[in-house]
């Protein structure tokens, strides 16, 4: 009994080759797609949207009227470095930073929805 195991086991370990995996050219390849596809999906459009933010933000102006991350509607009133100081209402006034502003709406939005 014990003759046929060591040629079952001698069978076993010589009759297939190991199969390898991708040469180094595919694993560059494969690197290469999984970075391309990140800076495509990820990468630059939040670099995009970044980027308006910024621009949004440095042209602010008296009169704007603009939208809040938080949802608050109001006119600018004053623009400083950091802050911005919104009319919300007749005598009512508040300061926001400027990172809060989402977008800027159109002259007359104020009006059309009072």
């Amino acid at each position: 009994m014990i003759p046929f195991i060591s040629q079952a086991q001698a069978a076993a370990e010589g009759a297939a080759p190991a199969v390898g995996g991708p040469g180094m050219i595919g694993q560059l390849v494969m690197l290469g797609g999984f970075v391309l596809i990140f800076w495509l999906l990820i990468w630059r459009p939040q670099s995009k949207r970044a980027k308006e933010h910024k621009n949004l933000i440095g042209g602010l102006a008296k009169g704007d009227e603009v939208v809040t991350t938080g949802g608050i509607l109001g006119k600018v009133n004053n623009v400083t470095d950091e802050f911005v100081t919104l009319q919300v209402a007749d005598n009512m006034e508040m300061n926001f930073q400027k990172g809060s502003v989402a977008a800027t709406l159109p002259k007359g939005t104020i009006k059309a929805i009072k």
